[in-house]
Protein backbone atom coordinates (compact mmCIF):
# COMPACT_ATOMS: atom_id res chain seq x y z
CA UNK A 1 0.00 0.00 0.00
CA UNK A 2 1.44 3.33 -1.11
CA UNK A 3 1.24 6.07 1.52
CA UNK A 4 0.88 9.63 0.12
CA UNK A 5 3.75 11.98 1.06
CA UNK A 6 1.31 14.36 2.80
CA UNK A 7 0.20 11.54 5.11
CA UNK A 8 3.81 10.63 5.97
CA UNK A 9 4.53 14.30 6.69
CA UNK A 10 1.43 14.52 8.88
CA UNK A 11 2.59 11.43 10.79
CA UNK A 12 5.92 13.07 11.58
CA UNK A 13 4.14 16.27 12.60
CA UNK A 14 1.63 14.56 14.90
CA UNK A 15 4.51 12.66 16.50
CA UNK A 16 5.96 16.02 17.53
CA UNK A 17 2.56 17.21 18.80
CA UNK A 18 2.33 14.11 20.98
CA UNK A 19 5.85 15.02 22.16
CA UNK A 20 4.65 18.54 23.03
CA UNK A 21 1.76 17.19 25.09
CA UNK A 22 4.08 14.86 26.98
CA UNK A 23 6.60 17.62 27.66
CA UNK A 24 3.88 19.99 28.83
CA UNK A 25 2.17 17.71 31.33
CA UNK A 26 5.37 16.10 32.66
CA UNK A 27 7.05 19.46 33.26
CA UNK A 28 4.54 19.95 36.05
CA UNK A 29 5.90 16.88 37.89
CA UNK A 30 9.03 18.48 39.44
CA UNK A 31 6.94 21.54 40.34
CA UNK A 32 4.56 19.60 42.61
CA UNK A 33 6.90 19.37 45.63
CA UNK A 34 7.70 23.09 45.21
CA UNK A 35 3.99 23.92 45.28
CA UNK A 36 3.43 21.69 48.31
CA UNK A 37 6.26 23.32 50.26
CA UNK A 38 5.66 26.93 49.12
CA UNK A 39 1.95 26.89 49.95
CA UNK A 40 2.44 24.68 53.06
CA UNK A 41 -0.04 22.04 51.93
CA UNK A 42 -0.62 18.64 53.49
CA UNK A 43 -1.36 15.60 51.30
CA UNK A 44 -5.14 16.06 51.44
CA UNK A 45 -4.92 19.76 50.56
CA UNK A 46 -2.52 19.05 47.72
CA UNK A 47 -4.88 16.39 46.41
CA UNK A 48 -7.73 18.91 46.33
CA UNK A 49 -5.61 21.47 44.48
CA UNK A 50 -4.58 18.86 41.95
CA UNK A 51 -8.27 18.31 41.23
CA UNK A 52 -8.23 21.50 39.20
CA UNK A 53 -5.81 20.01 36.67
CA UNK A 54 -8.10 17.06 36.02
CA UNK A 55 -11.22 19.24 36.20
CA UNK A 56 -9.92 21.50 33.47
CA UNK A 57 -9.15 18.50 31.25
CA UNK A 58 -12.45 16.71 31.78
CA UNK A 59 -14.55 19.84 31.21
CA UNK A 60 -12.62 20.80 28.08
CA UNK A 61 -12.72 17.39 26.41
CA UNK A 62 -16.37 17.32 25.29
CA UNK A 63 -15.96 20.90 24.06
CA UNK A 64 -12.81 19.84 22.21
CA UNK A 65 -14.82 17.27 20.28
CA UNK A 66 -17.26 19.95 19.15
CA UNK A 67 -14.46 22.36 18.19
CA UNK A 68 -12.69 19.66 16.19
CA UNK A 69 -15.80 19.00 14.14
CA UNK A 70 -16.40 22.72 13.59
CA UNK A 71 -12.88 24.06 13.01
CA UNK A 72 -10.72 20.98 12.49
CA UNK A 73 -8.09 19.42 14.72
CA UNK A 74 -5.24 21.53 13.29
CA UNK A 75 -6.54 24.83 14.69
CA UNK A 76 -7.55 23.21 17.99
CA UNK A 77 -4.04 21.78 18.38
CA UNK A 78 -2.50 25.19 17.63
CA UNK A 79 -4.55 27.10 20.22
CA UNK A 80 -4.16 24.42 22.90
CA UNK A 81 -0.38 24.24 22.35
CA UNK A 82 -0.07 27.99 22.78
CA UNK A 83 -2.11 27.89 26.00
CA UNK A 84 0.10 25.13 27.41
CA UNK A 85 3.21 27.20 26.69
CA UNK A 86 1.71 30.32 28.29
CA UNK A 87 0.41 28.74 31.49
CA UNK A 88 3.24 26.35 32.34
CA UNK A 89 5.47 29.08 33.86
CA UNK A 90 2.46 30.61 35.62
CA UNK A 91 2.18 27.46 37.74
CA UNK A 92 5.40 28.56 39.45
CA UNK A 93 4.40 32.21 39.68
CA UNK A 94 1.26 31.33 41.65
CA UNK A 95 1.58 32.62 45.21
CA UNK A 96 -1.83 31.59 46.55
CA UNK A 97 -3.92 28.44 46.50
CA UNK A 98 -6.60 30.21 44.45
CA UNK A 99 -4.09 31.39 41.84
CA UNK A 100 -2.54 27.94 41.56
CA UNK A 101 -5.96 26.33 41.25
CA UNK A 102 -6.95 28.70 38.44
CA UNK A 103 -3.70 28.16 36.52
CA UNK A 104 -3.95 24.40 36.95
CA UNK A 105 -7.53 24.49 35.65
CA UNK A 106 -6.61 26.39 32.46
CA UNK A 107 -3.45 24.32 32.01
CA UNK A 108 -5.47 21.13 32.41
CA UNK A 109 -8.07 22.36 29.93
CA UNK A 110 -5.34 23.00 27.37
CA UNK A 111 -3.82 19.56 27.98
CA UNK A 112 -7.22 17.87 27.68
CA UNK A 113 -8.03 19.76 24.48
CA UNK A 114 -4.78 18.96 22.72
CA UNK A 115 -5.08 15.35 23.90
CA UNK A 116 -8.42 14.85 22.16
CA UNK A 117 -7.36 16.79 19.05
CA UNK A 118 -4.07 14.98 18.55
CA UNK A 119 -5.71 11.57 19.05
CA UNK A 120 -8.45 12.47 16.56
CA UNK A 121 -5.74 13.47 14.06
CA UNK A 122 -3.84 10.27 14.88
CA UNK A 123 -6.91 8.13 14.14
CA UNK A 124 -7.24 9.77 10.70
CA UNK A 125 -3.57 9.10 9.95
CA UNK A 126 -3.82 5.53 11.25
CA UNK A 127 -6.80 4.95 8.93
CA UNK A 128 -4.72 6.19 6.00
CA UNK A 129 -1.97 3.70 6.90
CA UNK A 130 -4.43 0.85 7.30
CA UNK A 131 -2.66 -0.66 10.31
CA UNK A 132 -2.26 -0.09 14.04
CA UNK A 133 0.28 2.69 14.59
CA UNK A 134 -1.35 4.40 17.58
CA UNK A 135 1.21 3.04 20.06
CA UNK A 136 4.04 4.77 18.22
CA UNK A 137 2.24 8.10 18.60
CA UNK A 138 1.80 7.55 22.32
CA UNK A 139 5.44 6.52 22.44
CA UNK A 140 6.39 10.07 21.49
CA UNK A 141 4.08 11.31 24.27
CA UNK A 142 6.10 9.20 26.69
CA UNK A 143 9.37 10.52 25.25
CA UNK A 144 7.97 13.97 25.95
CA UNK A 145 7.25 12.82 29.48
CA UNK A 146 10.91 11.95 29.86
CA UNK A 147 12.12 15.25 28.39
CA UNK A 148 9.77 17.35 30.50
CA UNK A 149 10.32 15.72 33.90
CA UNK A 150 14.06 15.23 33.44
CA UNK A 151 14.58 18.46 31.51
CA UNK A 152 13.56 20.87 34.25
CA UNK A 153 15.73 19.04 36.78
CA UNK A 154 18.64 19.15 34.35
CA UNK A 155 18.18 22.87 33.70
CA UNK A 156 18.06 23.49 37.44
CA UNK A 157 21.29 21.51 37.90
CA UNK A 158 22.82 23.73 35.21
CA UNK A 159 22.04 26.80 37.32
CA UNK A 160 18.63 27.98 36.15
CA UNK A 161 15.99 28.70 38.77
CA UNK A 162 12.68 26.79 38.41
CA UNK A 163 10.84 29.72 36.78
CA UNK A 164 13.45 30.23 34.05
CA UNK A 165 13.65 26.48 33.50
CA UNK A 166 9.89 26.41 32.97
CA UNK A 167 10.10 29.36 30.57
CA UNK A 168 12.77 27.54 28.54
CA UNK A 169 10.50 24.49 28.26
CA UNK A 170 7.57 26.71 27.25
CA UNK A 171 9.58 28.29 24.44
CA UNK A 172 10.39 24.83 23.08
CA UNK A 173 6.70 23.84 23.23
CA UNK A 174 5.69 27.02 21.41
CA UNK A 175 8.25 26.60 18.63
CA UNK A 176 7.30 22.98 17.96
CA UNK A 177 3.58 23.75 17.91
CA UNK A 178 3.92 26.72 15.56
CA UNK A 179 6.15 24.84 13.16
CA UNK A 180 4.20 21.58 12.96
CA UNK A 181 0.45 22.29 13.08
CA UNK A 182 0.32 23.37 9.41
CA UNK A 183 1.64 19.96 8.33
CA UNK A 184 -1.28 18.03 9.80
CA UNK A 185 -4.14 16.63 7.70
CA UNK A 186 -7.33 18.66 7.34
CA UNK A 187 -9.96 17.06 9.52
CA UNK A 188 -12.24 16.94 6.52
CA UNK A 189 -9.85 14.28 5.18
CA UNK A 190 -11.92 11.88 7.28
CA UNK A 191 -15.52 11.27 6.15
CA UNK A 192 -16.38 10.85 9.82
CA UNK A 193 -15.78 14.54 10.43
CA UNK A 194 -19.13 15.56 8.94
CA UNK A 195 -20.84 14.40 12.10
CA UNK A 196 -20.72 16.97 14.87
CA UNK A 197 -22.21 15.29 17.89
CA UNK A 198 -20.75 14.20 21.18
CA UNK A 199 -21.25 10.46 21.64
CA UNK A 200 -22.55 9.70 25.10
CA UNK A 201 -20.74 6.71 26.60
CA UNK A 202 -22.86 3.58 26.38
CA UNK A 203 -22.35 -0.14 26.02
CA UNK A 204 -18.76 -0.92 24.99
CA UNK A 205 -17.79 2.77 25.31
CA UNK A 206 -18.64 2.64 29.02
CA UNK A 207 -16.38 -0.39 29.49
CA UNK A 208 -13.57 1.33 27.58
CA UNK A 209 -14.12 4.50 29.60
CA UNK A 210 -13.98 2.72 32.95
CA UNK A 211 -10.80 0.90 32.01
CA UNK A 212 -9.37 4.24 30.86
CA UNK A 213 -10.39 5.69 34.23
CA UNK A 214 -8.19 3.21 36.09
CA UNK A 215 -5.34 3.47 33.59
CA UNK A 216 -5.30 7.25 33.80
CA UNK A 217 -5.48 7.02 37.58
CA UNK A 218 -2.30 4.92 37.54
CA UNK A 219 -0.55 7.27 35.11
CA UNK A 220 -1.81 10.25 37.11
CA UNK A 221 -0.29 8.79 40.26
CA UNK A 222 3.08 8.86 38.52
CA UNK A 223 2.47 12.39 37.29
CA UNK A 224 1.17 13.99 40.47
CA UNK A 225 2.66 11.90 43.27
CA UNK A 226 5.88 10.21 42.14
CA UNK A 227 7.98 13.29 42.94
CA UNK A 228 6.25 13.72 46.31
CA UNK A 229 6.83 10.03 47.07
CA UNK A 230 10.53 10.24 46.23
CA UNK A 231 11.07 13.40 48.26
CA UNK A 232 9.09 12.62 51.41
CA UNK A 233 9.19 8.80 51.46
CA UNK A 234 12.63 8.13 49.97
CA UNK A 235 14.52 11.35 50.78
CA UNK A 236 15.44 12.42 47.23
CA UNK A 237 16.79 15.95 46.67
CA UNK A 238 14.50 18.45 44.92
CA UNK A 239 16.46 18.34 41.67
CA UNK A 240 16.16 14.53 41.63
CA UNK A 241 12.45 14.13 42.36
CA UNK A 242 11.65 14.14 38.64
CA UNK A 243 13.64 10.92 38.22
CA UNK A 244 10.63 8.82 39.17
CA UNK A 245 8.46 10.11 36.36
CA UNK A 246 11.48 10.09 34.06
CA UNK A 247 12.09 6.38 34.77
CA UNK A 248 8.41 5.68 34.22
CA UNK A 249 8.48 7.66 30.96
CA UNK A 250 11.61 5.93 29.62
CA UNK A 251 9.96 2.55 30.12
CA UNK A 252 6.74 3.77 28.55
CA UNK A 253 8.58 5.28 25.60
CA UNK A 254 10.44 2.07 24.78
CA UNK A 255 7.34 -0.09 25.13
CA UNK A 256 5.13 2.24 23.11
CA UNK A 257 7.65 2.70 20.32
CA UNK A 258 7.76 -1.09 20.00
CA UNK A 259 4.13 -1.54 21.00
CA UNK A 260 2.67 -1.89 17.50
CA UNK A 261 4.88 -4.93 16.84
CA UNK A 262 4.08 -6.41 20.26
CA UNK A 263 0.34 -5.96 19.72
CA UNK A 264 0.57 -7.56 16.28
CA UNK A 265 2.47 -10.53 17.73
CA UNK A 266 0.50 -11.38 20.89
CA UNK A 267 -2.79 -9.52 20.41
CA UNK A 268 -4.48 -6.63 22.15
CA UNK A 269 -6.12 -8.74 24.87
CA UNK A 270 -2.82 -10.22 26.02
CA UNK A 271 -1.09 -6.84 25.96
CA UNK A 272 -3.75 -5.39 28.26
CA UNK A 273 -3.85 -8.50 30.50
CA UNK A 274 -0.12 -8.93 31.06
CA UNK A 275 0.57 -5.20 30.99
CA UNK A 276 -1.89 -4.49 33.79
CA UNK A 277 -0.40 -7.26 35.93
CA UNK A 278 3.13 -5.92 35.43
CA UNK A 279 2.03 -2.36 36.22
CA UNK A 280 0.27 -3.59 39.35
CA UNK A 281 3.45 -5.39 40.43
CA UNK A 282 5.43 -2.20 39.80
CA UNK A 283 3.44 -0.19 42.32
CA UNK A 284 3.79 -2.99 44.85
CA UNK A 285 7.57 -3.22 44.38
CA UNK A 286 7.95 0.56 44.72
CA UNK A 287 6.18 0.43 48.07
CA UNK A 288 7.42 -2.88 49.47
CA UNK A 289 11.17 -2.18 49.33
CA UNK A 290 12.17 1.08 51.10
CA UNK A 291 15.13 1.85 48.87
CA UNK A 292 15.25 4.69 46.37
CA UNK A 293 16.64 2.78 43.41
CA UNK A 294 14.27 -0.13 43.95
CA UNK A 295 11.44 2.38 43.99
CA UNK A 296 12.62 3.68 40.62
CA UNK A 297 12.68 0.08 39.37
CA UNK A 298 9.06 -0.26 40.45
CA UNK A 299 8.17 2.88 38.51
CA UNK A 300 9.90 1.37 35.47
CA UNK A 301 7.68 -1.70 35.78
CA UNK A 302 4.61 0.54 35.95
CA UNK A 303 5.73 2.18 32.71
CA UNK A 304 6.40 -1.15 31.00
CA UNK A 305 3.04 -2.56 31.95
CA UNK A 306 0.82 0.48 31.44
CA UNK A 307 2.45 1.64 28.21
CA UNK A 308 0.14 0.16 25.60
CA UNK A 309 -3.13 -0.04 27.52
CA UNK A 310 -4.37 3.48 26.74
CA UNK A 311 -3.32 3.40 23.04
CA UNK A 312 -5.36 0.21 22.59
CA UNK A 313 -8.37 1.71 24.36
CA UNK A 314 -8.13 4.95 22.39
CA UNK A 315 -7.74 3.07 19.12
CA UNK A 316 -10.90 1.09 19.87
CA UNK A 317 -12.80 4.23 20.86
CA UNK A 318 -11.70 6.08 17.75
CA UNK A 319 -12.91 3.43 15.32
CA UNK A 320 -16.39 2.48 16.49
CA UNK A 321 -18.78 2.27 13.50
CA UNK A 322 -21.12 5.27 13.25
CA UNK A 323 -19.16 7.29 15.82
CA UNK A 324 -16.64 9.83 14.45
CA UNK A 325 -13.17 9.95 15.97
CA UNK A 326 -13.86 13.51 17.09
CA UNK A 327 -16.89 12.33 19.07
CA UNK A 328 -16.16 8.78 20.24
CA UNK A 329 -12.75 9.74 21.59
CA UNK A 330 -14.06 12.55 23.83
CA UNK A 331 -16.66 10.13 25.23
CA UNK A 332 -14.00 7.65 26.34
CA UNK A 333 -11.25 10.12 27.18
CA UNK A 334 -13.66 12.13 29.34
CA UNK A 335 -14.33 9.05 31.44
CA UNK A 336 -10.63 8.27 31.38
CA UNK A 337 -9.58 11.70 32.50
CA UNK A 338 -12.09 11.43 35.32
CA UNK A 339 -9.40 9.14 36.73
CA UNK A 340 -7.04 12.09 36.75
CA UNK A 341 -9.82 14.28 38.12
CA UNK A 342 -10.69 12.02 41.03
CA UNK A 343 -7.27 10.43 41.34
CA UNK A 344 -5.23 13.21 42.95
CA UNK A 345 -7.86 13.81 45.62
CA UNK A 346 -8.39 10.09 46.17
CA UNK A 347 -4.67 9.46 46.58
CA UNK A 348 -4.30 12.58 48.71
CA UNK A 349 -7.05 11.57 51.14
CA UNK A 350 -5.75 8.02 51.45
CA UNK A 351 -2.23 9.38 52.02
CA UNK A 352 -3.50 11.90 54.59
CA UNK A 353 -5.47 9.37 56.62
CA UNK A 354 -3.05 6.48 56.14
CA UNK A 355 0.05 6.94 53.98
CA UNK A 356 1.13 7.52 50.40
CA UNK A 357 2.47 3.95 50.15
CA UNK A 358 -1.01 2.69 51.09
CA UNK A 359 -2.48 4.78 48.30
CA UNK A 360 -0.06 3.24 45.82
CA UNK A 361 -1.05 -0.27 46.95
CA UNK A 362 -4.69 0.70 46.32
CA UNK A 363 -3.82 1.62 42.73
CA UNK A 364 -1.97 -1.68 42.38
CA UNK A 365 -5.18 -3.52 43.23
CA UNK A 366 -7.25 -1.44 40.80
CA UNK A 367 -4.90 -2.34 37.95
CA UNK A 368 -5.81 -5.98 38.49
CA UNK A 369 -9.37 -4.99 37.58
CA UNK A 370 -8.08 -3.74 34.22
CA UNK A 371 -6.14 -6.97 33.75
CA UNK A 372 -9.33 -9.03 33.74
CA UNK A 373 -11.84 -6.40 32.61
CA UNK A 374 -10.77 -6.08 28.99
CA UNK A 375 -12.62 -8.87 27.19
CA UNK A 376 -12.71 -9.18 23.43
CA UNK A 377 -16.36 -10.10 23.23
CA UNK A 378 -17.41 -7.01 25.21
CA UNK A 379 -15.36 -4.25 23.63
CA UNK A 380 -14.86 -5.55 20.11
CA UNK A 381 -16.79 -3.82 17.37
Amino acid sequence: MSIPPAVKTARRAINLIFLVCGIGISSWVPMVPFAKTRLMLNEADLGLILLFLGAGAIIAMPLAGFLIQKYGSKIVILVAGIMIALFLPLLLFSKTVIALGFCLFVFGAAIGTIDVAMNAQAVIIQDKYGQHIMSSFHGLFSVGGLLGSFGIGFLMDMGLDPVNAAIAISIAILLITLSQFRLLLPHSASPESNVSSFALPKGPLIILGLLCFISFLAEGAMLDWSAVFLKFERGFADSRTGLGFAAFSVAMSVMRLTGDKIIHKIGQNNVVLYGSIVASAGFFVAVAVPHGWVTLTGFVLVGIGAANIVPILFSRAGSFPGIPAGSGLPAVTTLGYAGQLAGPAMIGFIAHWSSLPTAFVFISLLLLVVAFGFKQEKVDH
